[in-house]
């Protein structure tokens, strides 16, 4: 087994600083020519990782450091895509732990530190941004140390090496006192601590499947490690699970990973990480044999999804005007390719034009919602939903632990909103200056719709997190939105006379110009209750006109609503419509005659 090989991962929690330090790593290990422009965060290749500025996939690639070729996978911080970190803890033998000076550990820290022990990797600590003038990574290396015996690791674990970094400006050093000079100390490190892989190559092969691309020329893609034995291009090889699957198939080609590219080859021995192509029917979690040895090994366990929400093919008036793929044939095809490299994502049919599909948290399942729109699918989404389990007869919901940092002022408004949404304050401490942290465990319910109030509550001054924590028993009702909406009488343009009328009524979302039909949202209600209002209405035009009754009428800018912003809105009995060029609200039942009686009948039956 060649000594010279390291497969590491890098962990941390959003916005530590994982995907900077990548691009450092390559352009000091040569990748880039020295003029070359290299964009930041070159691994979020994807046009939503660069907009948003976090990373959704895991990605591979590797650097040469000497004569040792060390292959990295950066991994997303956020709570929603922890699927991503679970499923490469099989392709890795160690993790650098990346954790900020200031910060320190945070929930996501935990997460994925608590992934990494459990799968029995090494760890390398790395403290990042220790050139921020808050920095005080002393006393952050303690509380990583807490940290690791809260999670109880092991001897070894516990006897974790430490490097002090800063990503952005390129240095990483052994102690806090040695000069600022490259990220030597951090590649050094890597080649002490991290251990080579195992694996006998004389061994039969054995590779898991732990990542899923997708080629439009050459089909699915397997990426892996192979754990023993060794592959060549155009070997007989067979797609095995522990669930009993068995299926010979060929390798038509294989890679390994190069900076940012794919390097074709004829071989690859144990311990090394691979791409394979032609194997159309393989999975996340499978694991290639050879044919005379059928051996398939167990993948880690992907934590089940906590939210859902259900997709529907298009039937508003304005149906099919703005999407290339409209039909539910396109929409379970689209949702069916997702699942073959979405390990946390669950779809469900639930009749020829709904489908239930489940994901870890909001942001998992706007992330796939973005992406289907601007690949030009047209659809509708109902409000997200949390998963509830039956255990012994007692109704159990997903319950999450929320961090939040505040200045002090705003403390007794968030324990107060938390408090309506069902969230018990377990711990209260006060950090440097006047920020207090707060610990909730809440119902995952409760924070449907809690960012954007939070944020207006702080004045955006608050930063919050909150990670998957246990089900416990059903904790009641939680109020849902106070206010109505405000909604559209009529199909037709909306004009500034009927909005200027409407505007009264509450905040607007649509400006002149917009096209409304009966039963869409076109504001939200000052009051609780829907109220129906005619933004078409223009005004009628008379012989004589009175001084002034000319001069513009002065509309109040209209509510900005993203996409999470339209999740959080919108009501049991409202839709989203979806399409690559507008997000509308709407009513599930749009005829007002129809809708009125419906809830009169509820109302009865209640």
């Amino acid at each position: 087994m060649p000594k010279n090989l390291r497969n590491i991962a890098i962990v941390a929690h959003v916005d530590h600083g994982k995907t900077t330090l990548v691009d450092q790593l390559l352009k000091q290990c040569g990748f880039f020519r020295n003029n070359q422009v290299v964009p930041e965060r070159i691994l979020d290749n994807n046009d939503l990782e660069k907009e948003r500025g976090i990373t959704i996939m895991s990605k591979n690639t590797s650097i040469f450091y000497g004569d040792t070729k060390i292959n990295i996978v950066d991994t997303p911080g956020h709570a929603d895509f922890g699927g991503e970190v679970e499923r490469i803890v099989k392709m890795v033998d160690g993790v650098l732990l990346l954790v900020d000076a200031y910060e320190g550990p945070m929930p996501q820290t935990r997460f994925v530190l608590k992934k990494a022990l459990q799968a029995g990797l090494k760890p390398l600590v790395v403290i990042n941004k220790i050139d921020r003038p808050d920095a005080r990574p002393r006393e952050v290396v303690d509380e990583v140390l807490e940290l690791f015996i809260d999670l109880e690791a092991d001897d070894k674990q516990l006897d974790f090496p430490v490097i002090y970094a800063s990503a952005k400006a390129g240095y990483a050093k052994s102690s806090l006192d040695d000069p600022a000079v490259d990220m030597k100390p951090l590649l050094d490190a890597i080649l002490k601590y991290i251990p080579a892989p195992e694996g006998n190559p004389d061994q039969p092969l054995q590779m898991v499947i732990s990542s899923i691309d997708y080629d439009p020329y050459v089909g699915r893609i397997g990426i892996g490690k192979i754990c023993q034995g060794q592959i060549h291009k155009g070997q007989e090889v067979v797609i095995c699970n522990p669930q009993g699957k068995a299926e010979k198939v060929r390798v038509n080609t294989l890679y390994v990973f190069e900076g940012l590219k794919r390097t074709e080859l004829e071989a690859a021995f144990a311990g090394e990480i691979v791409a394979v192509s032609g194997l159309e029917g393989i999975n996340i979690g499978d694991t290639l044999c050879s044919p005379e040895n059928i051996a398939p090994v167990d993948f880690v366990d992907i934590e089940e999804p906590t939210i859902a929400m259900n997709f529907v093919v298009n039937d508003s008036p304005f149906a099919g005007r703005e999407g290339t793929y409209v039909t539910s044939r396109h929409l379970k095809e689209r949702l069916m390719k997702e699942l073959l490299s979405n390990v946390s994502l669950r779809v469900e049919e639930l009749s020829p034009d709904t489908f239930k599909v489940s994901g870890r948290g909001e942001l998992h399942l706007s992330i796939l919602i973005e992406t289907m729109r601007r690949e030009g699918y047209e659809f509708t989404v109902t409000r997200p939903e949390v998963i509830m389990k039956e255990e012994n007869g007692v109704l159990k919901e997903p319950i999450e632990k929320l961090f939040i940092e505040v200045p002090e002022e705003y403390v007794g408004t968030v324990i107060e909103s938390c408090g309506r949404r069902k969230g018990e304050l377990v711990n209260m401490t006060n950090k440097t200056g006047n920020i207090v942290k707060l610990e909730f465990l809440i119902p995952s319910r409760g924070l449907i719709g809690y960012r954007s109030e939070f944020l207006t509550e702080t004045r955006g001054n608050g930063i919050m997190n909150h990670v998957f924590e246990t089900y416990a028993p059903f904790k009641g009702e939680i109020p849902s939105r106070t206010r109505g909406a405000l909604v559209a009488s009529e199909t037709g343009t909306a004009v500034a006379y009927g909005l200027y009328n409407a505007q009264e009524r509450g905040d607007l979302f649509i400006s002149p110009g917009t096209e409304v039909y009966e039963g869409m949202i076109v504001g939200e209600n000052s009051r609780s209750g829907d109220i129906t209002v005619n933004v078409c209405k223009k005004k009628h035009l008379t012989n004589t006109r009175a001084s002034g009754s000319d001069d513009a009428l002065r509309l109040v800018p209209p509510v900005e609503m993203s996409l999470e912003k339209c999740l959080e809105f919108i009501n049991d009995d409202e839709l989203l419509e979806v399409t690559p060029k507008s997000l509308r609200l709407r009513k599930t039942i749009l005829d007002k005659t129809t809708r009125e009686r419906k809830q009169k009948q509820k109302n009865k039956a209640s």
